[in-house]
């Protein structure tokens, strides 16, 4: 299949990139051919964030997006940020004190699946074609080496590499510029990557696990009410020990609802650490136990985040496409806000590709212009302004790198004249376990923590059993020969949806890949001290079902 333009992922960067392609096109009364594709079952299925929402790059797309409707309905009203000391005690820090990326006033709280499935509404109705439901699982190349398009995966192939009765053969789009809008660590990302040396004059990228879990609030009759409208609380601390950094939010959203969850920046040492078995006992903690108590978990999902920001941003161009949003890392970290800015990135990317469209350029072309007009606008000021917050925090901790940040950022508007630079890739950070003491989690109590398998169960999880495993361990044997005595196998542990197990039987130990409980985070795919899994796309359609995350 033809067309004009062809967009990996309905994301915000994708959808946003869509849209604005087409508003072009409708304002210079030409015929455009657009078409997302996007892994999950429906737009919006794979989307999990936050998620506290900048309006800017909205406002820009759609002016009018109260009146068509689209799903920012709870205004922020009030921020807290606390330090947690330990499992009881907290200090309140006071706004005055607090950089100020981290004030949210004129932001709103909102679920990003929801946003994106209003913007695949509006991409539909300006002419889009959206398919879900079908992965991109292989790029297409011209003979000169310029990207040609994407092909989708077959469907209906057996665990045996056999053709079942479903099977369906994938299609191959091609297109004049595709658009790699996958979001955090896409496995196509990486291979553009590696083939163009995207990376090679950036920083290490720095990744975290968000874990997140959706809420209804208790309403006892004769209590004070505990929903409160458009509260924000961030905060960090305990439960996270030395070596272990990262931070919490807890966000009161609409219809009695909080959501709450835990980022663990991915360059801990400690083998031990289980992200999401400190995200467990966070809950217990009373700034957060306060609002949890009596309430009822309805949804859970992780999802990995690139927070390397401006340093470690790739090149973007390469022949017949661009690197867009979360894929390139747009992230803002300083503000922990990561859709207005994927959202821009994409807005620039068609801007620049309808640009050339117009002009006759040949699709293998590189589009160079797209890096000058990156550079002027408001996005590379944003990040460019934030360089230094990242680092901060890896460098000195968040005490000082929080002071720091405070001068950076209040004082001097991110334009202090250094930059700091954190060239320590995460997987690497990692330590041998017996460096370490095991950490003892507490037995879930299944009201406010709960295990693996069934948080698993609330993200609708789900793939095809009898299918090709879609993590792939370039060498079978490394997981029990190598990481197992000396990181006792971390996998079991930073993993949030216990798809890797060593089990034990009377033929000895195994390695266990638990395909069917993968959320997609793309976690293995970051921390595996041997980069040994490669996390490719399974049957499109497969993977969680997010409902309103």
């Amino acid at each position: 299949m033809e067309f004009d333009v062809v967009i990996v992922g309905a994301g915000p960067s994708g959808l946003s990139a869509a849209c604005r392609l087409m508003q072009q096109a409708q304002a210079a009364e030409r015929e455009l051919t657009v078409c997302v594709v996007e892994k999950g079952s429906e737009v919006g299925a794979h989307i999990l964030s936050g998620a506290i929402i900048e309006p800017r790059a909205l406002d820009e797309l759609f002016p009018d997006w109260k009146e068509r409707g689209a799903p920012l309905n709870i205004p922020v009203t009030e921020d807290q940020l606390f330090l947690l000391k330990d499992d009881t005690k907290a200090q309140k820090l006071p706004n005055g004190v607090v950089p100020k990326t981290m004030h949210n006033e004129g932001n709103y709280i909102a679920s990003l699946g929801n946003v994106c499935r209003w913007l695949a509404e509006q991409a539909e109705q300006l002419g889009v074609e959206i398919f879900p439901g079908f992965a991109a699982s292989e790029i297409l190349y011209h003979d000169d080496g310029a990207v040609k398009g994407i092909a989708t995966g077959d469907m209906g192939i057996s665990e045996s590499g056999e053709q079942k009765d479903s099977y369906m053969q994938g299609m191959e789009l091609h297109a004049k510029y595709t658009l790699f809008a996958e979001g955090c660590r896409g496995h196509l990302g990486k291979e553009l990557y590696a083939k163009f040396d995207l990376d090679v004059d950036a920083d290490a990228q720095h990744y975290g696990i968000g874990i997140k879990e959706l809420w209804d609030l208790p309403v006892k009759e004769g209590e004070p009410e505990k929903h409160q409208p458009g509260l924000v609380i961030h905060g960090s601390g305990w439960p996270l020990e030395k070596g272990t950094s990262g931070g919490f939010f807890l966000y009161h959203t609409e219809n009695n609802q909080v959501v709450v969850g835990l980022i663990v920046d991915l360059n801990y040492a400690n083998p031990h650490v289980s992200p999401f078995d400190e995200f467990q006992r966070l809950k217990h903690h009373p700034v957060l136990k306060q609002y949890l108590d009596g309430g009822k978990r309805v949804s859970y999902g992780a999802r990995a985040i690139s927070k390397g920001g401006f340093n470690a941003l790739p090149k973007m161009t390469f022949p017949g496409g661009l690197v867009i949003g979360c894929n390139a890392g747009t992230l803002n970290f300083a503000k922990i806000k990561g859709t207005h800015t994927a959202m821009k990135s994409g807005m620039l990317a068609a801007e620049t590709v309808f640009a050339a469209i117009s002009g006759g350029c040949e699709g293998s072309k590189e589009l160079s212009a797209f890096t000058d007009s990156f550079k002027t606008s408001w996005l590379y000021d944003e990040l460019y302004r934030t360089r230094n917050f990242g680092p901060a925090m890896h460098k000195f901790g968040p005490m000082l790198g929080g002071a720091f940040n405070f001068i950076d950022q209040n004082i001097f508007g991110g334009k202090l004249p250094i930059t700091l630079r954190d060239n320590h890739v995460d997987y690497a950070q990692l330590k041998p376990a017996d460096q370490f003491e095991p950490i003892r989690y507490p037995k879930p109590d299944g009201k406010l923590s709960f295990d693996k398998l069934s948080s698993v169960f609330l993200s609708n999880t789900n793939h095809e059993e009898d299918q090709p495993c879609h993590l792939v361990l370039r060498d079978v044997d490394l997981p029990l020969s190598k990481n197992l005595p000396l990181y006792a196998e971390p996998a079991q542990r930073y993993c949030p949806a216990g798809v890797y197990e060593v089990m034990e039987d009377e033929q000895g130990q195994r390695f266990q890949i638990n395909g069917q409980n993968c959320l997609h985070c793309k976690t293995c795919d970051i921390k595996d001290p041997a980069q040994n899994i490669t996390w490719v796309t399974p049957e499109g359609g497969g993977g969680p079902n997010y409902p309103n995350m």
